[in-house]
């Protein structure tokens, strides 16, 4: 079969989501990662619309990319110009990229209400671009924006503008459903129509079958990855998105999801095996240079895609793993997790405990009674579902198997605010590390990072590189409200040490003592597994 043709718009159509924002050099990070991957096309941005994405494709210039072709973006001519003449057609070719994609306008309400322009100069800004761009020794990919809803609209005119871009010798005829609203059985319907009628208008041509078709689509309706292995399956040979899924409004169709269910579930082949193991991590890479906490839902690369919960799964897994997952996690480079909580037994705990390494039964604790102690302490509010961590910590402690690196002799925490000046904190510990006591002090944007100061301070005098380990995320979530100031919180941290993350949990009345429980299981199971 044909290999499906990866076009990945995260640094131009990506950016347009809400809070996500690149640099240049960050954005050359990202399509390095994306070559590495093995997409095929890397759309940078569009030149013409702001000087960070021209300093974006003066650096690609100076880079080698192995896979990726790197495209820039930018619309057709404007209305009566010459496209010799057009700003826009110009930077697209400043940008010398070996690719461009530029977009024209499909749907006729778009052409004569919005633009205010005739339809017959749309079809002619169309044939003039692809043609300039053309002679300018530039591939050219046309996206027929607002595609489906232009056809259902005016299916001839719709037509019409596509055979346009293709007469005048675009590689790629890219449909889009812009606002995201379409069906997948619209897709298909649609999609069907198109080759036919480009069978019958080009069936004289020996290259007819040559026309290559791509889908571009929102995420309006939730059916954004549906609809573009929809139109795979009616044709198309090209599929466009981001990583994650970021784009304007409810996002882009998502790579992450496309290209295993492409290549893993349809047999249609984008990338190599080896590479798609090392999908969950590029997933990652781009959420965290664009500061944006990994979505742990999210199919294939989420945190819980492969995560089981209740005692039944669990148990069903430990005999055929099958039963209960639709895929190997390991082929998009996810691992198969097992949660503990009220809903768990004895498979959860010993499934658990084999994966962390600890032998029940040492000392007569056996999995039922933890499951027990396990189910009390939810009771109180713990959750150790997404805090694996501290659930380790639990373990070695019933099994009498933990050995602290460090013990906590007493830490005082004071807050000063004037009227003047913002509130400072300023935190004081005292442990104990192999019978030597260490007091030291620190300040911190707050009581948390103060106290979380102070220890690493501590911990330096015994513990060597510990900037490496960072707090991710800090969350706190009150119990049971009814109580007001005196309600029980849950206290939520992840920490991370290069690509190792780990979660922690804290639970008391107090939010310093349920921070300060999460903080020292954090450095505890941390500094634990750096000795084994």
């Amino acid at each position: 079969m044909e290999q499906i043709v990866l076009y990945d718009t995260t640094l131009r159509d990506g950016t347009q989501g809400e809070n996500i924002s690149f640099s240049a050099k960050e954005k050359i990070q990202i399509a390095k990662s994306l070559d590495d991957f093995g997409i095929h096309y890397i759309e940078g941005g569009w030149p013409g619309s702001n000087p960070r994405d021209m300093e974006f494709f003066d650096l690609a210039q100076k880079k080698k990319f192995k896979t990726a072709r790197i495209t820039a973006f930018g619309s057709t001519r404007k209305p009566g110009i010459d496209p010799s003449d057009d700003p826009n057609l110009q930077a697209l070719l400043k940008a010398k990229t070996p690719s461009v994609t530029i977009f024209g306008k499909t749907w006729d309400l778009h052409v004569q209400q919005v633009m205010n322009n005739t339809l017959k100069e749309n079809l002619a800004m169309i044939t003039d671009s692809v043609e300039y761009l053309k002679n300018g020794d530039r591939e050219v990919i046309y996206d027929a924006e607002h595609f489906f809803d232009g056809y259902k609209a005016n299916p001839d005119y719709a037509l019409k503008t596509l055979m346009a871009a293709i007469d005048a010798g675009a590689a790629y005829i890219v449909m889009c459903d812009t606002n995201g609203g379409s069906l997948p059985i619209e897709i298909k319907t649609i999609i069907d129509e198109v080759r036919k009628a480009f069978s019958e208008k080009y069936a004289a041509k020996k290259d007819s079958l040559a026309i290559k078709l791509g889908i571009h689509t929102h995420n309006d309706s939730g059916l954004a990855v549906a609809n573009s292995i929809e139109a795979v399956q009616s044709g198309a040979v090209m599929v466009q998105g981001t990583i994650n899924g970021y784009g304007e409004r409810c996002g882009n169709a998502d790579l992450t999801s496309i290209m295993p269910i492409l290549q893993l579930k349809m047999n249609r082949p984008c990338v190599s095996s080896e590479n798609m193991g090392k999908l969950r991590l590029l997933s990652r890479f781009v959420s965290e240079t664009a500061n944006m906490i990994p979505l742990n839902s999210r199919p294939f690369v989420g945190e819980s895609a492969f995560a089981h919960k209740g005692g039944i799964h669990v148990s069903a897994i430990m005999k055929v793993s099958k039963a209960y997952e639709h895929m190997e996690p390991e082929l998009v480079g996810n691992r198969r997790r097992v949660l503990v909580s009220d809903l768990s037994g004895k498979s959860n705990i010993e499934y658990k405990a084999k994966e962390l390494g600890i032998e029940l039964g040492a000392n007569g604790t056996d999995s039922r009674k933890i499951v027990t102690e396990i189910k009390k302490m939810e009771q109180d509010g713990y959750q150790f579902d997404t805090a694996d961590g501290s659930f380790k910590i639990l373990l070695e402690k019933f099994t009498d198997q933990f050995q602290p690196l460090f013990d906590l002799k007493s830490f005082r925490v004071t807050i000063e605010k004037d009227e003047d000046r913002p509130c400072t904190a300023h935190a004081t510990i005292k442990i104990s590390v192999g019978g030597k006591d260490e007091i030291t002090a620190a300040e911190g944007d707050g009581p948390v990072s103060a106290l979380d100061n102070a220890l690493r301070k501590a911990l330096d005098k015994f513990y060597p590189d510990l900037d490496a380990i960072r707090l991710i995320d800090f969350k706190v979530r009150v119990i049971d409200g009814r109580k007001g100031t005196a309600a029980r919180v849950r206290v939520f941290i992840e920490s991370r040490e290069h690509d190792h993350i780990w979660s922690t949990i804290g639970v008391s009345e107090d939010i310093i003592e349920a921070s300060w429980q999460a903080l020292a299981d954090s450095f505890q199971y941390k500094l634990a597994m750096r000795n084994i």
